[in-house]
């Protein structure tokens, strides 16, 4: 009896030991974001630990516009294809100030207290609100004309503080010989901006000079809101033998009110970049703003993986223009487009 009693124990033992050994399944592999068998968390496709706190982006952009759109877009893409997604290792906190800089201010420093880990700032003025508010936060910057003129970095080769990106800088003087080529008994333009824009003052600087070295004079009309953009057209009408509209964020806002004035009046609308010609402008050479947004979306990847500083990333340029003309606004400005422009264009109808 006592000798059944030990062997008892003994398989009551060994069934104890096997229920406390097999309460997992799997063996020995880490759970996700847990040390694998280096002692390293397990990565995601993002290059985070998975697991960790998902980064936290802030995004402001300073107005409606499609090529503004279009360089967000890029950027969120490129992060996407790293394996970036918002709601799962990102956080993407995205507010557009509708062209008012009092409220660009205000976005700024939302951003800030909510301590975003990078800021995108699309386009000049929400650049500068968002510099004004950190000194710490990594910022970058796309759809800036001038970031040395607009006091966002000490140059562009070493920006030397928190900001860095991609400049818009438009090959302005490339676009007003499209006036020439076209027309080539044009003598006068038209240039339509808002005067408080800094992006478009540079862009107007560098616009006066072109236009004289291609034997045009160059009249200004300005609007201070996009409700003034229609009358500022108009201002022109009877003065001019072209319009021509550089990347003013408000004048493109109301882009419609001078296809209206050059369609009604047979003036060739020249404009400052490809989707003011998909909208109804004549033609462009210009920028691609979705590819500039991707390359700002590959300086983030620098920040946030190899921990480059912006203070030591040069601000990048697009260097591939392309020329674009709109078939349908051609025949309603009444401009006939030369051979030339025709075979090394892209087309738009």
């Amino acid at each position: 009896m006592q000798r059944f009693l030990s062997l008892a124990g003994v398989i009551l033992l060994l069934l104890l030991a096997v229920a406390c050994g097999g309460g997992t399944t799997g063996g020995n592999a880490p759970e996700t974001g847990q040390p694998s068998a280096t002692g390293q968390p397990e990565p995601t496709p993002g290059g985070q630990a998975a697991g960790a706190k998902p980064l936290k982006l802030g995004i402001i952009q300073l107005a409606e516009h499609p090529s503004l759109d279009q360089a967000r877009q890029g950027f969120l893409d490129v992060l996407a294809e790293r394996g970036y997604k918002d709601g799962s290792n990102l956080t993407v906190e995205y507010e557009n100030a509708q062209g008012d800089a009092s409220l660009a201010a205000t976005i700024a420093k939302k951003l800030v207290a909510d301590k975003v880990d990078l800021a995108l700032a699309i386009a000049t003025g929400s650049a500068q609100a968002m510099a004004e508010q950190t000194k710490d936060i990594p910022i970058l910057i796309t759809a800036v004309t001038d970031p040395v003129g607009a006091g966002l970095a000490q140059s562009l080769e070493k920006p030397g503080g928190n900001v860095t990106g991609t400049t818009d800088m438009n090959p302005v003087k490339e676009q007003l010989a499209l006036i020439k080529e076209m027309l080539p008994q044009a003598k006068k333009a038209g240039i339509i901006y808002n005067s408080g824009e800094a992006n478009s003052v540079v862009q107007v600087k560098i616009a006066k000079q072109a236009a004289g070295e291609l034997g045009l004079e160059l009249a200004e009309a300005t609007a201070a809101n996009t409700g003034e953009v229609l009358q500022a057209a108009s201002s022109l009408v009877g003065k001019v033998d072209a319009l021509y509209v550089p990347t003013d964020n408000t004048v493109v806002s109301a882009l419609d009110s001078v296809i209206k004035v050059a369609e009604d009046n047979d003036l060739p609308l020249i404009v400052g970049e490809g989707d003011s010609v998909k909208k109804g402008g004549l033609a462009t050479v210009g920028l691609d703003y979705y590819k500039l947004g991707k390359q700002t979306g590959e300086m983030a990847l620098r920040i946030w993986e190899d921990n480059e500083k912006p203070a030591d990333m040069p601000i990048e340029t697009q260097k591939e223009y392309e020329t674009i003309v709109n078939l349908k606004a051609a025949e309603n400005m009444g401009v006939r487009l030369p051979q030339s422009l025709l075979d090394r264009a892209t087309k738009v109808e």
